[in-house]
């Protein structure tokens, strides 16, 4: 036994130290300091820069391209990149933009290879920007394609419409802050307004495209360095473009009817004095409910919501009342009819287009009348009968009123 051991120790040495020297580590890694890391994308319609007019004017600097799209990355600097916070100092710009101008995305991404002196690199990519120009001129999948196609952009990376230039909401005059990653923070808002899609990840994007269905993107503007969300823009399911929009109010239409928000507001006016009230959204569903009667396609969709009344600006009014409370529920509950109501006749007559999800819900619980109606979804849905049955419950109105019977 022994000596079988003494054998055996000097071959486990040698496999150690061939082990050893196997392990390279991360030889082929780069400091981070030494990527760009791009963090944002923005297409807006094709216009040469000063600086690519000049090089193109020298020849040199020319490549066979048309100036159809103009692409702009935005990089973390550095000093940001290193850091754990993510975030530069007061007087340190926390980031870059650079652009290019061209018709193909992937060519203009190595065009940059000639300006930025790091290698760069998009695992990081938070979101996405499309000018509403561009949208309305080229199909989305095309513009997304080689996106879609990059294994280095992350699949739940966002993708928002811009109105006017999509390379301005990669701008800020605020110091130490990313715009790329204030568009993202903003859109999780969602909990507190109904103004706010769901988040509209890459990769829903894509499913969308390849379903035919029409669909909306939040749409967002910017204002000297300031950002907002502007309501969404109609993509088309046919031409893959988009084809109009919805303003914050018809937004809010759709979040009702698809009982997808997660808070908000509702502002109505108490009917006896004309004075504003508001109720909180604490919770909210929605149920689209198909009716078939032979050739006939009709919905009634159902609304149910649960909240506080948390603003009122009548007098005198006795918010510990029940008769009190139940005239403002009537009250929200007929703006909230108000809001769905628009939106649908907006959908059906001006765009005739379905982005609320009601074909969606006839493919889920009638799939043989769907297979026959879905060629042409959008021209049906805008002939159908829309029923709306709002019920609004106010569970809590705060410590402010009389309690006097």
């Amino acid at each position: 036994m022994k000596q079988s051991q003494i054998n055996i120790r000097p071959l486990f040495l040698s496999l150690s130290i061939l082990l050893f020297l196997s392990l390279t580590g991360c030889w082929s890694t780069r400091e981070i300091e030494e990527q760009s890391l791009s963090i944002g994308l923005a297409f807006d319609k094709g216009k040469e820069s000063i600086i690519e007019k000049e090089f193109n004017e020298q020849k040199e600097g020319y490549y066979s391209k048309k100036d159809l799209i103009t692409s702009t990355y935005q990089f973390i600097t550095p000093e940001v990149a290193s850091s754990t916070t993510k975030q530069a100092g007061p007087q340190q710009k926390s980031y870059m933009n650079v652009s290019e101008t061209g018709d193909s995305v992937h060519q203009m991404i190595r065009e940059l290879s000639l300006k930025v002196e790091n290698p760069i690199t998009s695992n990081h990519m938070k979101v996405i920007v499309i000018g509403e120009d561009l949208a309305k001129s080229f199909k989305l999948g095309n513009l997304l394609d080689q996106v879609l196609r990059d294994n280095e952009i992350r699949p739940s990376c966002l993708v928002l419409i811009s109105k006017g230039k999509a390379s301005k909401t990669l701008e800020t005059k605020t110091a130490g802050e990313i715009p790329a990653f204030r568009l993202v923070d903003i859109i999780e808002n969602a909990y507190r307004t109904t103004r706010i899609l769901p988040p509209m990840p890459q990769i829903k994007v894509q499913s969308k495209l390849h379903s035919g269905s029409s669909f909306l993107l939040q749409k967002v503007l910017s204002v000297n360095g300031q950002v907002k969300l502007v309501g969404a823009a109609v993509i088309d399911g046919k031409t893959h473009k988009m084809t109009g929009v919805l303003n914050e109010e018809e937004l809010e239409g759709v979040t009702w009817i698809t009982g997808k928000g997660k808070g908000g507001v509702v502002k109505s006016y108490y009917k006896e004095t004309g004075q504003q009230i508001v109720y909180e959204i604490e919770s909210m569903k929605s149920r689209i409910k198909p009716r078939v009667n032979g050739n006939n396609i009709s919905f009634d969709v159902n609304i149910e919501s649960e909240g506080r009344l948390s603003e009122t600006w009548v007098v005198p009014g006795d918010t510990f009342k029940n008769e009190f409370l139940k005239k403002v529920e009537k009250s929200s509950e007929k703006e909230v009819k108000r809001l769905v109501k628009n939106v649908v006749e907006k959908m059906q007559k001006e765009y005739q287009v379905d982005v609320a999800g009601f074909g969606n819900q006839l493919r889920i619980e009638n799939p043989k009348v769907w297979k026959k109606v879905k060629k042409d979804w959008d021209q049906t849905f805008s002939e159908t009968t829309v029923n709306f049955n709002v019920k609004l419950t106010i569970n809590d109105y705060g410590t402010s009123g009389s309690a006097k019977k």
